[in-house]
């Protein structure tokens, strides 16, 4: 799993890069995305932070990435709402 957090002095990259971020996962928080994927779709994300994201920075922009292990994911605490995002919801229609 990566959390990942951003903060882009410009409107245009912050919005591109949360649109990249909301394809792989969730947000929690204004800026910062819970992806949680196979290794190999974590190292594209890595990458593409990179090869594209790094290159467009500004002194003021920055990304955070922290990237939890099996065990770590499980010590996350989650409390209130958060809570039911580890649920499975069955629907009947």
């Amino acid at each position: 799993m990566l959390i990942v957090s951003y903060d882009f002095e410009n409107n245009a990259p912050r919005a591109r890069f949360a649109r990249f971020l909301k394809k792989f996962g969730r947000k929690l928080q204004y800026s910062v995305y819970e992806i949680r994927h196979s290794q190999r779709v974590l190292k594209n994300v890595l990458s593409e932070i990179e090869l594209k994201y790094e290159k467009q920075f500004r002194k003021a922009d920055s990304i955070i990435v922290i990237q939890l292990c099996e065990a770590c994911c499980k010590k996350v605490g989650r409390y209130g709402y958060a809570v039911n995002e580890e649920k499975d919801v069955i629907v009947f229609s």
